[in-house]
């Protein structure tokens, strides 16, 4: 393969046991963008409940797929890739065969171990919600992994013969039977107390596809599904739902992959029993799992610990701001300004400084919808639904919304927050056009609260900076928090 000096690349192919994915991956190491994601439902573990074998057709239909991948890495230059397969590899009786047809195309393929699996899985979650506390779930075509995580460690890892591909054998006996099952399988976890009223968060194409379904009967007004949450109640109502609608209908639930159709009763029946009986609090949807664990776990402690917000917005703010590294200054020229914000507000406020320069290429006309849709639709972890509307709010208000909430806004975050949102945009405004975007005038001028006053101190020989168009903003940014502006010089 070739070798680029920088903007490595890595390529994650996942071997499971209902899908087979190639997800490519470019950027910062803690937070890498996605290039390219494809998938092909393989169905390996279909008949292993039966069998206790790959069928014939899911091997040559994943042996296609792997060569496909394999050239496409090739050709997109990839410097690293990285195979993995998972419980119907590890459990059927032909995996050995898999293995070596893929070890002759060129992978070195690692088969993760039940625990293995739920150990990536919940360093994917805790990768993607770094404040996890609970049980993450991973279900699978051919296996469940639970795992316990809390303030950035897994705890507890179990690993489970009943991916979704088994469910339907169990229900076919019996409603009881499953029930059964899922009794035996959390008593040996040992959770029936001390995992009372967790967290449970959702791993794997099933339980999302479920999610997606809530979303859209819910009326969400965002399509982003991550940290996307429900109710413990909404997974029984997820069973009722589905037993009512045909494939025509699901088909026409956005962003709802056709392709888990045909198991989404069995999640659901599944997902609802473990809730139930592990009381979970709600559940919270990760769209970040095993791919993004096994990239958390090859990074250094210090690497892993940095904001994946924070980060990607930097990232991205930097390649295409008109004059990259003043995010960080724009966001303390703030700062004083809301300095009694709460404290977890101070990083959806640097975020959007982040991206204050975003939207300096398109049209006049349109920078404000830009500059919302960056922030509110952006692929960033570490934020909730709330916390994007105030994101998107803020650029949208830097780029020229004015005092208006966006358009379809409100809805998540609080009246209060929404406004405060927008006195973090007018307040960048007021840096971008005071300094032109530049580094030396927000280093060297000082925006704070003085009484009733809104202070604006400009040296001497930058002075002429505050012009007309400067004046009217620092205006108006008074005028909405409720202060006098007044501009001093030293």
């Amino acid at each position: 393969m070739k070798k680029r000096t920088s903007n490595r690349r890595t390529a994650i192919v996942d071997i499971g046991s209902n899908s087979i994915r190639l997800v490519v991956y470019q950027g910062p190491s803690r937070v890498p963008a996605i290039l390219f994601n494809e998938k092909v439902m393989a169905g390996l573990g279909k008949e292993l409940s039966t069998t206790g074998a790959i069928a014939k057709d899911s091997m040559a239909l994943a042996v296609r797929g792997l060569k496909r991948f394999h050239r496409l890495c090739l050709e997109m230059e990839v410097d690293n890739i990285k195979s993995f397969a998972t419980a119907a590899v590890r459990d059927a009786s032909n995996g050995e065969d898999l293995l070596k047809v893929a070890h002759e195309i060129g992978y070195d393929v690692a088969v993760l171990q039940g625990e293995e699996e739920a150990e990536s899985a919940a360093l994917g979650v805790i990768s993607g919600i770094p404040n996890a506390k609970g049980i993450v779930g991973d279900l699978g075509g051919g296996s469940l992994e639970l795992a316990m995580v809390d303030q950035g460690k897994v705890l507890e890892r179990f690993s489970f013969p009943l991916g979704v591909l088994r469910v339907a054998d169990l229900r076919a006996k019996g409603q009881d039977a499953l029930k059964s099952q899922v009794r035996k399988m959390l008593k040996k976890t040992g959770w029936e107390k001390n995992a009372q009223e967790l967290p449970f968060y959702l791993v794997g194409g099933s339980w999302r596809s479920l999610a997606r379904l809530d979303m859209f009967d819910s009326k969400y007004s965002l399509p982003v599904i991550h940290n996307y949450e429900m109710e413990q109640r909404r997974a029984q109502r997820l069973v009722s739902r589905l037993a009512l609608l045909n494939k025509e209908k699901l088909k026409a639930v956005p962003g709802l992959s056709t392709s888990r159709i045909p198991t989404l009763k069995d999640a659901a029946w599944l997902l609802s029993m473990l809730v139930r009986y592990l009381n979970s609090s709600k559940m919270v949807v990760s769209a970040y799992g095993v791919r993004e664990g096994l990239l958390f776990q090859s990074i250094s402690k210090q690497e892993a610990a940095r904001d994946p917000l924070l980060l990607a917005t930097e990232d991205a703010g930097s390649v295409q701001a008109r004059f990259p590294a003043n995010s960080k200054l724009l966001g303390k020229w703030i700062a004083e300004i809301f300095s009694d914000d709460p404290a977890e507000w101070h990083r959806i406020r640097q975020a959007a400084c982040n991206l204050g320069d975003v939207a300096w290429r398109a049209n006049p006309n349109f920078r404000a919808e830009r500059g919302l849709e960056m922030g509110l639709h952006g692929n960033w972890v570490g934020i909730t639904g709330a916390e994007r509307e105030m994101l998107g709010q803020a650029l949208y208000t830097s780029f020229g919304g004015g005092n208006d909430v966006f358009p379809g806004g409100g809805q998540l975050a609080s009246e209060k927050a929404t406004q405060r949102a927008i006195s973090w945009g007018l307040a960048m405004r007021l840096g971008q056009r005071l300094s032109g975007g530049t580094r030396n005038p927000l280093e060297q001028t000082h925006i704070h609260r003085s009484g009733e006053k809104l202070k604006l101190t400009i040296p001497g020989e930058l002075v002429h900076l505050y012009g007309d168009v400067v004046a009217k903003r620092h205006g108006h940014l008074a005028n909405i928090l409720g202060l006098e502006p007044v501009m001093t010089s030293d």
